[in-house]
Order: C-alpha cells, then sequence, then structure tokens
C-alpha cells in the first residue's frame, strides 16, 4: 500500500462527467430539434441547454452548435446580453397561449389549467422581460 492516486479513477470519473455532458447535450439538441416542427415543444431552451451541456462535455460540438447558421446567432445573443429575439418572444408566448388554448378546448381539470396557466405566465413574463435580440 502506497498511498499513490490512482490516476485510472480520476481518469474514469472525469471521462463519466464528460460523457453525462456529452448525452445531456444530444437529448437537448435532439428536443429542440423536434421542437422545430412540433409546436407545443420549445426550442431556444433546449439549444442553450444544449450548448452548455457540450461546453462542458465536447468543445468539439460546442464549437459546432455555436457556429451553426441557425442555432449559432441565438446562443451568441444569449450568452453576451440574455437576449432573446423579437420573433422568437413571439412565437414562444404564441405556442404557450396556443397550448392552453387547447387545454381549454379539451377540457383539461381546473387544477391542471391553474397550473398550467400559472407557470406559463411566468415562462412568457421571463421572456418578454428579455432583452431583444437578433436573429
Amino acid at each position: 500500500m502506497t498511498g499513490f492516486p490512482d490516476d485510472r479513477t480520476s481518469r474514469h470519473k472525469a471521462a463519466m462527467a464528460r460523457g453525462f455532458w456529452v448525452v445531456l447535450g444530444a437529448v437537448s439538441l435532439v428536443l429542440g430539434l423536434i421542437g422545430v416542427v412540433l409546436p407545443v415543444l420549445p426550442t431556444t431552451p433546449f439549444i442553450l441547454l444544449a450548448a452548455f451541456a457540450f461546453s462542458r462535455g465536447s468543445p468539439r460540438l460546442h464549437a459546432w452548435l455555436e457556429g451553426h447558421a441557425r442555432f449559432g446567432p441565438v446562443i451568441t445573443d444569449w450568452r453576451a446580453n440574455g437576449a432573446i429575439a423579437p420573433r422568437h418572444k413571439i412565437l414562444a408566448v404564441g405556442m404557450m397561449a396556443a397550448t392552453l388554448a387547447a387545454s381549454i378546448l379539451f377540457a383539461v381539470a381546473t387544477v391542471v389549467l391553474v397550473i398550467q396557466t400559472l407557470c406559463m405566465a411566468g415562462a412568457a413574463l421571463f421572456v418578454l422581460t428579455r432583452p431583444n435580440g437578433s436573429g
């Protein structure tokens, strides 16, 4: 028993952490891409989460996402100013309103509607109070 630190253990832990961040980034990116075509699922938060996760797990994937023609400006605006483009704000709030309207139309339980309304109102307030970005 020499008491030397086990480098293999620390390298293994670092590799597992990088793997976790890459998987989280990939799942977030896929959800964001689904959100492009499925209006009920938001795109921007998932793309921002993917960028954050890739920055922790894969510099190559992070650089690719930041350089992406569609998603790069959103990430840059958010990082620089906490900004969201006005068209993305309109889309986000519009989708929240449409989802709430659909819930009312499908006669979702009142308690669920109240919770949904409070959560969406909070999310809409957050989105609308961010600075306006480009894109």
